[in-house]
Order: C-alpha cells, then sequence, then structure tokens
C-alpha cells in the first residue's frame, strides 16, 4: 500500500491485527430514514462511538446555505471531545453505506485540523468478513481534549463554481444518470464533468487499486497543476471523491453546498439531458 493510501484508508485485517495506537473509531451509520443509531445499538466494532451525520458533521440549514453547510467550530469541538479524541488520537471513520457518511465524517475532521483519520475500507461489511467482533450497546468513553480549527482541506463557493470550468476542472460525483437528468437535483453544472465516484469501488465496497483510479482521473484530466473541485448533491458523495484523491496523494476542493445550494436560486443555469432515464439510485 503506497504511503498516500495507508494516511488516509485501513483494511478490516490490518485494523484487526494491528490496530493504531491510542484508536478512536467513530460508527457513523446512516438508515433510509437518516442516522441510524439504533443500528448502532444493535452491532458496532468495539469501542466505536456514533456519530450522527446530520446533527454531528453539519450546520443548521437556511434557504440559499445547502443541505448540509459546513458545522461551527464550537459544536464541532464538543462533539470531537465527546467522542473522545484527543490531540494525539488515530481516529478510524466507518459505515455500512459504500463509505458515503463515513467520507464526510473523514472530510469534516480532517477539515477541522485532524490529521490522522482513516477510513476503513469496506466498511462493516468488510469487518465482519473478516472475523471482526461486533458488540452491541454503549460504553463510557473518556472526554478528549481537541479542538476544530476549521480549513485543513480546500473549499470553493459558489461564485468559484460558477467560473472554475474555464480554468480548471469541476467533479460531479453523482450516478451518471442524475447527471444527466434523472433524480433530485436533475441535470448538472455547465461544463462539470460526470465522474460518480462510485464506479472508484468494487462490488464488495472496497477501494480500488491505485493504479485504476490513477488512470481513470488522468482520462478525466485531472492533474496537479489544474485547479479543481468537486461536487454532488449535498457533498457526501464529494466527501467521497475528495477521499480517494486524496489516497493518490491529489489535493482537490469540496464545493459544500454542492447542487442543494446551486439550485437554490433559480436563474443559476443546470443542464440537462431530456433523454435521461429516471434512475433509482438516490442523489448524495
Amino acid at each position: 500500500m503506497s504511503g498516500f493510501r495507508a494516511a488516509h484508508l485501513i483494511s478490516a485485517a490490518g485494523l484487526r491485527d494491528d490496530p493504531p495506537k491510542r484508536l478512536v473509531l467513530l460508527d457513523v451509520r446512516v438508515g433510509v430514514g437518516g442516522p441510524d443509531p439504533d443500528g448502532f445499538l444493535r452491532g458496532h466494532l468495539p469501542g466505536a462511538r456514533f456519530v450522527d451525520a446530520d446533527a454531528d458533521l453539519a450546520g443548521p440549514a437556511t434557504a440559499l446555505s445547502g443541505a448540509r453547510p459546513l458545522p461551527q467550530a464550537a459544536p464541532l469541538t464538543a462533539a470531537l471531545r465527546r467522542w473522545g479524541i484527543r490531540s494525539d488520537s488515530a481516529v478510524v471513520v466507518y459505515d455500512d453505506s459504500r463509505s458515503v457518511p463515513a467520507a464526510r465524517a473523514w472530510w469534516v475532521l480532517r477539515w477541522a485540523g485532524l490529521t490522522d483519520v482513516r477510513i476503513l475500507d469496506g466498511g462493516l461489511r468488510a469487518w465482519r468478513e473478516a472475523g471482526g467482533a461486533v458488540v452491541s450497546g454503549t460504553g463510557i468513553v473518556a472526554a478528549g481534549n481537541v479542538s476544530a480549527r476549521p480549513g485543513g482541506l480546500p473549499v470553493v463557493d459558489t461564485a468559484a463554481v460558477a467560473t472554475l470550468p474555464r480554468r480548471g476542472i469541476l467533479l460531479d460525483a453523482r450516478p451518471r444518470t442524475h447527471y444527466r437528468g434523472a433524480g433530485e437535483f436533475a441535470g448538472h453544472i455547465p461544463d462539470a464533468v460526470s465522474a460518480p465516484v462510485f464506479d472508484d469501488f468494487d462490488e464488495h465496497g472496497l477501494l480500488r487499486d491505485e493504479r485504476t483510479l490513477r488512470a481513470r482521473y488522468r482520462d478525466l484530466g485531472l492533474d496537479l497543476a489544474t485547479p479543481s473541485a468537486t461536487h454532488c448533491g449535498s457533498a457526501m458523495a464529494a466527501a467521497l471523491q475528495v477521499f480517494v484523491l486524496a489516497t493518490l496523494g491529489i489535493d482537490i476542493a469540496l464545493y459544500p453546498g454542492s447542487l442543494s445550494q446551486w439550485t437554490a436560486d433559480a436563474a443559476r443555469p443546470l443542464v440537462r439531458d431530456d433523454s435521461a432515464a429516471p434512475g433509482p439510485v438516490p442523489s448524495l
């Protein structure tokens, strides 16, 4: 495993057999109706803390902010300490939803200044298949001492997104059917490049090999010298794309408002392919 990949990703076998010192595990479980604390209570990795992807990893939404605005430093600090994160903690995040909620947690924590944060490759399913133990209920967690210091990862705002395709690359991480015009936020920002992030994972939800990923993003025109950003519906799948590129040593900005903010102003254009058939995959 390359250095970049190892810095952001951990396998189920690696976590089981050689867990990081001062480990903090965060379970970012999301079900059909939203965050899933009941699923967490029924079974989670030993010592894991539950993270509410809506309440803990986003700020209050407004009519113009998009669905998941960035959290404020004070409430995020309180959450980090509630989870027991200290300045020397090694954090591993996981979910059971193709790593999308986990990636949102990874991104928010890295943006908040934490440097040792990894995603469990394949999530809860991979952990179970590797023979990892699962426990129920909750446990007592000692309070942490870390503080959120926003700004650790790059972001772009709506004004920058409107001009980015003329000087760089704007990726759209949603399923291609949504990019073309199906589902919520049907269509795409003019000149955005369709780059469905789920193509970066195999049928088991495991991240594809580095060579495959590098070839894919090279074909999309991405390189270290080109200004670039990614977005989706509400900055969940896009956070996963930032994570994937981080495993390749490529930094890309996130548009936190994503299409839920872009479409808040009806004057902002969306390009739609009217031949697109509705798709079953929900916008993320």
